[in-house]
């Protein structure tokens, strides 16, 4: 049975999408899917030169496009002689639209009210599995283009989630990643309104033999007392946070139209520490957003600090047709690479140094591939001999030269038998 090429770029739910598509699209040769990002213009800069690239590689394939780049601007890629067609981001998850040959198929994002479950067996190229939980954002941040490509905020039922969790973990995996647009809104559309702790804590009950539970990307302003109860009591969820910050200056989160102000997320940082003390936390941050003066700027830089902030995703600012901040007094496009090389400087210092303090302990890793493993923490751990990818292991943290840390594995439980190619699909980091 033959399978499409996937070429995934973006978020941690388009890897899930793409895994859905897989499985869809199975039985049509000669054919390769781009699932794009439209987070900022060199995400779509990237996509378009892919679809050139892979169009000289391989002249005879068809070449599908899908993904957030194609639901807010089809006509783009429709237009791109090496495209044979274009779906929309509903679409790309129906099976309908695979026995279709419609060219342009892209319907309106905004009027879809749900959100399917599809059950995914498996990763390929991935030792760790992504669950989507949510879809879609209701907020209208003024940098923000994805609602436009995603629709409003819609979650999958509780009991299905619990189900692909299940399934996954039957399936051999070690650790799961629970994604969405916007986790922490999860369950404002379902019956009884349940909160994204409450999932967790039913997944946690649900599938006792579930390993390692994590968390992508939350909101600061939206966790709910039974998730911080979690992160307090459960240690099978990770001791990582990954905060949607954007910005450290109250003016500019404002102007961003973001749900917190600096002191939330101080206060957040501050009493999940009490809750767990060795937990730690990366953001998203963009630098150069329109207005950003040198000393709100600053502000961000500290807030990096003053919340001991480490694994740092930084976008210089980057402008969207059709979002309120595009139509904002903009900063040079030199300064907003500047500032952002400076926090990506500042993350590297904060990455050495929460490293440094873990050597001589302990990690429990999952291993991923080339002698990688990745700890509870989020650390990249170099192992002093391979695994296979799926393989939980404790290692003794040994020493850390920069970035960089090594460990020594004292013990490893093997992942279970299938095949688990870890090789590279496009991915960027998120």
């Amino acid at each position: 049975m033959s399978e499409p090429h996937i070429l995934t770029f973006g978020c941690r739910l388009n890897t899930y999408e793409s895994e859905v598509m897989r499985g869809l699209a199975k039985n049509q040769p000669d054919t390769v899917i781009i699932n794009t990002c439209a987070v900022t213009s060199e995400a779509e800069r990237q996509a378009r030169q892919a679809i050139r690239k892979l169009h000289r590689e391989r002249p005879t394939a068809r070449i599908i496009v899908t993904g957030c780049a194609a639901q807010i601007a089809p006509e783009r890629y429709a237009a791109m002689p090496e495209v044979a067609r274009v779906l929309g981001n509903a679409e790309k998850l129906l099976p309908e639209s695979w026995q279709s040959e419609a060219p342009l198929l892209v319907n309106d994002i905004m009027s879809v009210r749900d959100t399917a479950a599809h059950m995914v067996t498996e990763f390929k190229g991935h030792a760790r599995a992504f669950v989507q939980v949510q879809q879609g954002c209701d907020h209208r941040c003024t940098f923000c283009i994805i609602p436009f490509g995603r629709g409003n905020s819609r979650s999958v039922p509780m009991d299905l989630v619990v189900d692909q969790v299940r399934l996954l973990v039957a399936q051999g995996y070690g650790e799961v990643v629970l994604t969405g647009v916007d986790v922490t809104s999860y369950g404002q559309d379902l019956p009884e309104t349940p909160r994204l702790g409450t999932l967790m804590q039913a997944i946690l009950r649900d599938v006792p033999e579930l390993p390692r539970l994590r968390l992508s990307s939350l909101d600061p302003v939206e966790v709910d007392e039974t998730l911080f109860a979690l992160i307090a009591h459960e240690p099978r969820l990770m001791p990582h946070l990954h905060i949607s910050l954007q910005a450290g200056d109250d003016m500019i989160l404002k102007r961003m139209k973001r749900r917190h102000l600096r002191q939330d997320v101080i206060d957040f940082c501050r009493k999940c520490r009490e809750l767990r003390p060795d937990i730690v936390f990366g953001a998203d941050i963009i630098a150069g957003f329109p207005t950003e003066t040198d000393a709100m700027f600053e502000n961000t830089l500290a807030l990096v600090r003053d919340c001991d902030l480490t694994w740092l995703h930084v976008f210089p600012y980057s402008e969207r047709d059709g979002t309120p901040a595009a139509r904002m007094p903009q900063v040079a496009k030199p300064v907003r690479k500047e500032r952002a090389r400076l926090l990506r400087e500042a993350g590297a210092v904060a990455v050495a140094r929460h490293q440094a303090r873990r050597v001589g302990g302990t990690a429990h890793v999952i291993v991923e591939d080339n002698g990688v493993g990745r700890s509870e923490d989020f650390m990249a751990v170099t192992l002093d001999r391979e695994l296979a990818p799926g393989t939980l292991a404790t290692v003794q943290l040994v020493r850390a030269e920069g970035e960089r840390i090594y460990g020594a594995i004292l013990a490893c439980h093997p992942a279970a038998e299938r095949d688990l190619p870890v090789a590279g699909d496009g991915i960027h980091p998120a």
